[in-house]
This record gives structure tokens, sequence and C-alpha cells, in this order.
């Protein structure tokens, strides 16, 4: 079980031959690394995978290879068009997962070595638009863990900057924290040659390019997000998991967070995010052991307000309402605003 959706294997991959599996998307969430929070979010999970399966399928008319094989209703895999009502359960191509031993303070990749094909790439790829307040990047610039030139950035980069150009940014998948890395240390790790990694880059910027434009149609704008990919059994990349959707990316709305970067938000303003940064800091590998106190669930009202933000933009980016009577993102959006504001104020 994962931390928001499961998996059923129907057909185990094995050697060079794909295998068949189904994801159960699941109202649950995750945030800060922490993995099922107290409480579920309504029609999260059909809305991730709605959402998903659009992109994936915009993708593969682009020619593109996908995992995704349809949404499952009456029992069969289906297209979007041919449902008749929101699926939570996607059918897709199964890979093999190669995981990499941890001995000795580190995780050894050797596994990775002289495999041709039919398994996960353990890497995740980030686009980054822009460089909204909360990223990442600022505490790793801060720390002197990277440098503005890494990025292709020629000074400082400040909160809410827009980038010119997107920039693109890598860490591990399979590790128990993951952990942002070189492309030169990605490239080593997962046995990659040069010409690899920028097949890899030119998937990512090319599907960051269609989820833009897409979300830019309702008004929002698309600050970053990730994408997982795979070889299959002849070593052509594959897009695999989930991709376009509000877990995957951070979406804004005039600067209001249009993602599950709002329950961040709320988190962020409790003793429990407190006692989860320190213990992060004090070990990275055993962390959540360290943490004595336990999250609180979501307010009943911005609760509900995030579960409509995800119906609402999955109703809209796919031309079809599969919820019914909800607002439109642009109302939820100015309610969810008042919420976050009063909740800084408070705290």
């Amino acid at each position: 079980m994962g931390s928001v959706k499961d998996l059923e294997v129907l057909v185990p991959p094995e050697g060079d031959v794909t295998g068949t599996g189904r994801f159960r998307f699941s109202d649950r969430y995750s945030v800060f690394d922490w993995g099922e929070m107290p409480d579920l979010i309504p029609d999260k999970g059909a809305s991730i995978a709605l959402l998903s399966a659009y992109f994936f399928e915009k993708l593969e008319d682009s020619g593109m290879k996908t995992h995704y094989l349809g949404l499952v209703e009456d029992g069969g895999a289906k297209p979007l068009a041919e449902l008749k009502g929101p699926s939570t359960t996607m059918e897709i191509r199964l890979l093999r997962v190669l995981k990499p031993e941890f001995a000795d303070g580190a995780y050894d990749y050797s596994c990775y070595e002289g495999e041709k094909g039919n398994f996960l790439i353990p890497l995740e790829i980030i686009y980054r638009n822009s460089l909204p307040e909360g990223s990442s990047v600022f505490r790793r610039l801060s720390s002197g863990e990277v440098r503005p030139e890494d990025f292709g950035l020629d000074r400082m980069p400040v909160p809410g900057e827009e980038l010119e150009e997107p920039i693109l940014d890598v860490s591990t998948k399979l590790e128990v924290t993951d952990r942002y890395i070189s492309w030169e240390e990605a490239r080593r790790i997962a046995g990659l040659s040069e010409a690899e990694i920028e097949d890899i880059k030119g998937v990512a910027l090319t599907v960051n390019r269609m989820i833009t434009d897409e979300f830019s149609r309702i008004g929002l704008k698309n600050e970053d997000g990730k994408i997982e990919l795979g070889f299959d059994p002849e070593r052509r990349l594959m897009l695999v998991d989930v991709l376009g959707t509000l877990d995957e990316c951070r979406f804004t709305y005039r600067g209001i967070p249009v993602s599950k970067e709002i329950a961040r938000i709320y988190y962020r303003n409790t003793a429990w995010y407190g006692a989860v940064e320190e213990a992060k800091a004090a070990d990275r590998m055993r962390w959540k052991e360290l943490v004595r106190e336990a999250p609180e669930p979501l307010p009943p009202r911005l609760r509900t307000l995030i579960s409509q933000v995800y119906a609402s933009c999955t109703n809209e980016i796919t031309g079809r309402e599969w919820f019914r009577e909800i607002p439109p993102v642009e109302e939820i959006l100015g309610e969810v605003k008042e919420f976050l504001s009063g909740r800084t104020a408070v705290a």
C-alpha cells in the first residue's frame, strides 16, 4: 500500500516482459513525506485518476510511450471517452522495480549495471517554471547544497520569481528519504548514457509544456511538477506512475496555491510540522521514529474546500462534469485564500 494509492498486480513483470497492474486511487493524502494522514479528502482519488488519464491519453496521442492502459469500469479498462462515470482504478503496464541495497551508510545501485530494459528508472524528474515561496530550491541554496549556476541562473533567485526558461531537477526515487542529486550522479546510479539523460530532459520539458498549456486555459499557472520514467523491454523511455495532477504538480491562481500545497500551508503552522523538521535534521533515515507529535485532521471546512479544488480542476481540464454541483475553481480559491490568510494571522 502506498501513501495515496494501492497497487494490485495482475500479471507480474518478468525478464523482458512487462506485467499488468492496477492503481487504486484512494482519498488519502500525504504531506512532508509523512505517509497517510489522519483523515480523507472526498473525491480526491477519482479526481487524480481522471486527470492523470486525461494527460496520459494526450501524451499517447502525441506519440509518447506511457504505461497507461485505461480506467477500469465494469471490470475492463476503458478510455476516458467511454466511461459512464468517475473511476478510481487505472490499469497499467508494470515494469520491474530493482531496489538498491543500503549498507555501510550508502545505497548500492549496482543492480542497474548491465540491465537492458523493462525496469523503473530510480529517479524523479522535477521541472520548475518558477520558484514560489516554499520551493525546496531556496533551502538548498541557503545551505550551500547547490549554487544558482547549477540551475543555469546567473544570480540568487527570489521567492515568487518566474523563470525565463524552465529548470530541471532530479532526485532519487527508491531511498527511504529521497534526496536531490546532480545529473551526473543520476546518470551514474541509474546506469544511463549521456544521450539518455538528454532524452529524459526532453521528455520532462515536453510534459511540462503540455500541462502548462492545459492549465493556462482555466487561468492557472503551472509552477512546478514531477514525472517518473522507466525503460520498456526495448529500452525505450516510458512515462509511468501519475502526472499532471494536483498531487504531482504545484499550480497557483493569482498567488493562491491550487494543489496539496494548501494542506502543506495549513500544517506548517502546527507543532507537528516543527517536530518533523527537527527529526529530519537529526536523522534523515529514521526521522519518523523520532517524531513524538501526531498530525491532527484538517479543519472540516478546509477539507471540503480542498476536495472541491481537486474536483473542479478535473471537471474544467477534461471538459466534462464528472463531479456535480462543484463551484468554479476561481470561486473556491477565494474562500481558500480567506481561510489560509486567517490561519496565518492567528499563527
